[in-house]
């Protein structure tokens, strides 16, 4: 119930109140299920092909900033 309430953007004092879990209880859950996660993670990928990079968040960015920009003499 934690990390399900958490995953849906609850405040971990929400969590707590929710759960009948102390504070530092819901803290201490979460962070070793992101512990774990990070392990799995980690073990999972690995020599991963980086040939070719989707960046198209970042090319949206760049590209406003340029129609934003101003120029300076």
């Amino acid at each position: 119930m934690v990390l399900q309430s958490h995953s849906e953007g609850s405040s971990l004092r929400g969590i707590s109140r929710i759960t009948g879990l102390a504070y530092e209880t819901v803290v201490s859950v979460i962070d070793a299920a992101s512990q774990k996660a990070q392990m799995v993670h980690n073990q999972e990928l690995q020599n991963v092909d980086t040939e070719s990079i989707g960046a198209d968040e970042f090319w949206s960015f760049v590209e406003k900033s340029r129609n934003t920009a101003t120029t300076r003499n």
